[in-house]
Formats: structure tokens, C-alpha cells, sequence
């Protein structure tokens, strides 16, 4: 079970403690965050962070590049402070055996990329976004990082009025296609991955969902050098259901990694909140399953607890509780498999395309012609029963 789940903690949400998602501040702040961008805070919160992973049992962690390291007032002197930090992460790592699940830059949160990085309007910003993941890409060599994500928090736009959509599109295409040549140069043999958001902050992003990503990445020619690191809370925020996106990307083989957050959707924004619904875990580890696992990549915590939970116990509760939901899910998708009641209801739905004019359909082998003439001979078609009650029902004995 352990190689099934591969957890991970994100620096982000757990310990940058400052800024907009701070957490159980009159009872954790006092022991490693005095809530100063110096690098000597930076280094309290890495080491307490490491304790925590520790304690929590974990072997993955993952990281923003300006969660870890303050940024500077030019590019150089950030290239030194996240130097400085990465070699005291190597030392931890080598500590504590926890390794770097992924890592990738924050190409968001500064004012500059205010209307995107990589389809910035401004070249001069998409170079230096350019900068900024050619650094990542060697911090994650230099840790040993088994991925690397590409975020695009701000890809995207907010009105069509002042936005050239294929030029942007086509500069994000580049940006991916260097990144791919610069981490072949470096030798870094991390897996890339592109993980999808719908929106917000930006109105419309161009990586809205997972079948939008693989769209792009087919229209580019680089569906052999990517894959996808899926947030299911994302995808509820496009619209579709928990387990969609995952389903999807696994399917059609791109489905690298998976972010396990989950969100309330009748709130309509980004809450990254721990995923406690063991349906919802059971329906991501079935297809986790029947991929054969997610490796190298894994389920990642990317969430936070409440602001209303300010005890240190609580950010324990929280991955502890999140790790058992998908325990629980890993063992029922287990169950469904070993029974195969619920894949033979599949099969059964689909058995008109196994043989005969079905399997013609399937192989290419007919045209409209032929169609024509096989309802010609066979008339109107059989009503068959979709059973959705029924398999929903056979799903619920396993929770």
C-alpha cells in the first residue's frame, strides 16, 4: 500500500506562514514564524517544516520556490537566497530521507505577473519567467525532485477586448518547449507536469480543465513531454466532478500526479481544503488502480486547515485524516476490483461494440453508407437501460 500512496506535504499552504493563508497564528506563529521575510525566518520555518514531516511520517514534500526563499530586489541576489535555503532543504532531506516529490516556481503572486508570465503581453516579463523556471528546474535537479509542475496561475485572460489569443497560446507553447530543452541540457530527469485551473484569479485560464490542457498540448506537439498534475478541486471548480479530471487524464495516459484537495463548490472559489469524502477518495484510487499507480508522481497535499482551527494538533488532525480517507479509498477501489461486478456492468453496457457492425465502428472499418443501410436492415434500435441507480447503489456497498 505504501507505493500506492506516495504522500506529500506542500511547503505552501502548511508552513509559509505570512501573507494570505495564515493559520492558528496566536498558538503556532510564536515558535517558528515571526513573520518577517528574512532569510533567518525562512530558515526556522523549513526546519520546523521538516520536523513536521517527520513527525507526520511522511517521505515526500513539495515547494513553491518563494515559499522556501524570500525574494530579493534583483534577480541575482533571489538566485543567492534560494541557494542558501536549497542547500539547508539538501542537508534536511538527507536528515530526515524525505524527499522532493515536485517542485515549481511561483509565476503568480508578484505584482509583474499581474496579467500572466508565460502569455505576459510584455516580453520582457515572459523572460523573466523564463529565468525564474530555468532556476527551478536546477534546484530540482540539485534536490533530487522526482517532478516538476508548471502552475499557470495567471495564464489566461480577463477580457478578449485587449487579448491575442493565439499569440499567447503560442508563446506558452515556447515557454514549455524551453523549459523541455533546458531540462534535457541539465540532465534533470524529473517528469514535467501541467496542472489545470478553470480560473481565479484570472477570469478565463487557458489550462481550464484537463481535456483543454490535452488539447493544447496536441496542438503544440508536446503530448509525449508533459503530463498532468490533477487537483480534483479544480475540477469541481470547472464544473465536473471530483474524480472527472482524474479519470480523464488517466484514460488518456497523461495523468502524472495529483494534488488531493478538495474544495466547497457551492462556494465557487479555490478553498484547498483536506480531502475528507470517502466516496470521493474510492473513485480517485479506483482509477489510480487501474493505471497501475502514479508513479513518479503522487497524492499531494496542497491544502490547508481552517482559519477557524488554531491549534498546533490541528494541522496534524488534518493531513492525518485526509491520509486515512484515502486509505480507506485504496482499500474499497481495491474491493471493486478484486469483485469486478462494477467492470462487468461496464462491459455489459458497451458488448454491442465487441462484435459484428459494433466492432466495424470500433476498428474504422465502415462508413455512412454502410450505417445507412445497417439501420435499413435492422430497423429502430433497442432501448437499453443506462442502470446508473443501480451501479450507484453497488458503488455505496464498498463505502
Amino acid at each position: 500500500m505504501e507505493e500506492w500512496l506516495r504522500f506529500s506535504v506542500c511547503y505552501w499552504h502548511s508552513f509559509r506562514g505570512t501573507g494570505a493563508d495564515p493559520f492558528g497564528q496566536a498558538t503556532i506563529k510564536r515558535n517558528w514564524d515571526d513573520g518577517t521575510e528574512t532569510i533567518e525566518n525562512y530558515k526556522r520555518r523549513l526546519e520546523a517544516a521538516f520536523e513536521f514531516f517527520t513527525k507526520l511520517g511522511v517521505k515526500y514534500w513539495t515547494f513553491h520556490d518563494r515559499d522556501i526563499s524570500p525574494e530579493g530586489q534583483t534577480l541575482e541576489e533571489t538566485n543567492r537566497n534560494l541557494d542558501e535555503m536549497s542547500d539547508l532543504a539538501l542537508n534536511l532531506q538527507r536528515q530526515t530521507g524525505v524527499q522532493l516529490l515536485w517542485n515549481t516556481c511561483n509565476l503568480f503572486a508578484h505584482p509583474r505577473y499581474s496579467n500572466g508570465a508565460a502569455t505576459n503581453p510584455n516580453a520582457h516579463v515572459f523572460a523573466y519567467a523564463a529565468a525564474q523556471v530555468k532556476k527551478g528546474l536546477e534546484i530540482g535537479q540539485k534536490l533530487g525532485a522526482k517532478n516538476f509542475v508548471f502552475w499557470g496561475g495567471r495564464e489566461g485572460y480577463s477580457s478578449l477586448l485587449n487579448t491575442d489569443l493565439n499569440l499567447e497560446m503560442s508563446n506558452m507553447a515556447n515557454f514549455l518547449r524551453m523549459a523541455l530543452v533546458y531540462k534535457k541540457k541539465i540532465g534533470f530527469e524529473g517528469q514535467l507536469l501541467i496542472e489545470p485551473k478553470p480560473k481565479e484569479p484570472t477570469r478565463h485560464q487557458y489550462d481550464y480543465d484537463a481535456q483543454t490542457v490535452m488539447s493544447f498540448l496536441r496542438q503544440f506537439n508536446l503530448q509525449n513531454d508533459f503530463k498532468l498534475n490533477i487537483e480534483p478541486n479544480h475540477t469541481t471548480l470547472a464544473g465536473h466532478g471530483y474524480e472527472h479530471d482524474v479519470v480523464m487524464a488517466s484514460t488518456f495516459g497523461i495523468l502524472g500526479s495529483i494534488d488531493a484537495n478538495t474544495g466547497s463548490p457551492d462556494l465557487g472559489w479555490d478553498t484547498d481544503q483536506f480531502p475528507m469524502d470517502i466516496r470521493a477518495c474510492t473513485a480517485v484510487m479506483l482509477q489510480v488502480i487501474r493505471q497501475g499507480g502514479v508513479q513518479p508522481g503522487g497524492l499531494n497535499f496542497d491544502a490547508k486547515v481552517r482559519r477557524e482551527s488554531t491549534n498546533t494538533k490541528d494541522l496534524f488532525i488534518a493531513h492525518i485524516a485526509a491520509m486515512d480517507s484515502f486509505a480507506r479509498g485504496l482499500r474499497n477501489a481495491s474491493k471493486i476490483v478484486e469483485d469486478g461486478i462494477m467492470a462487468r456492468h461496464l462491459k455489459e453496457r458497451y458488448i454491442s461494440f465487441e462484435s459484428g457492425f459494433g466492432l466495424k465502428i470500433c476498428n474504422g472499418l465502415t462508413d455512412l453508407e454502410e450505417c445507412e443501410e445497417f439501420i435499413h436492415q435492422h430497423g429502430e434500435p433497442e432501448m437499453i437501460s443506462g442502470q446508473q441507480e443501480h451501479c450507484e447503489a453497488i458503488f455505496n456497498r464498498y463505502l
